[in-house]
């Protein structure tokens, strides 16, 4: 059960500081001033982590998995294994170590 939210905060800003509330509030990703006033007030920040890197993480982890699968599945149905399946797979994972380790190091600096 979710806590009732009964109780208001009032109080008052200039246009500028208004403003500079709503340019903060949209660089986060936050639609609602009073999700992010809430936010900032009982967390002390908010983080919008916009990292292309993990969109291509997801999409490398998508085809690295789509590719265990076909190899798995030939690996069962002949015996067989294609080098050049497991070196296209080895080369995927790889990639996905160093955009995992550059993911790392940037959010160790946040």
């Amino acid at each position: 059960m979710t806590e009732r939210r009964d109780q208001q905060i009032h109080f008052r800003v200039s246009k500028v500081e208004l403003e500079r509330i709503r340019q903060k509030m949209e660089s986060c990703g936050i639609l609602s001033i009073g999700s992010y006033l809430r936010k900032m007030a009982l967390d002390g920040y908010c983080l919008n982590l916009d990292l292309p890197q993990l969109r291509r993480m997801a999409y490398l982890l998508q085809n690295c998995s789509n590719n265990l699968n076909q190899v798995a599945k030939r690996a069962n149905e002949s015996g067989l294994l294609y080098a050049a399946d497991l070196e296209d797979l080895r080369s995927r994972l790889d990639e996905l170590i160093a955009i995992g380790k550059q993911l790392l190091a940037k959010l160790s600096e946040l």
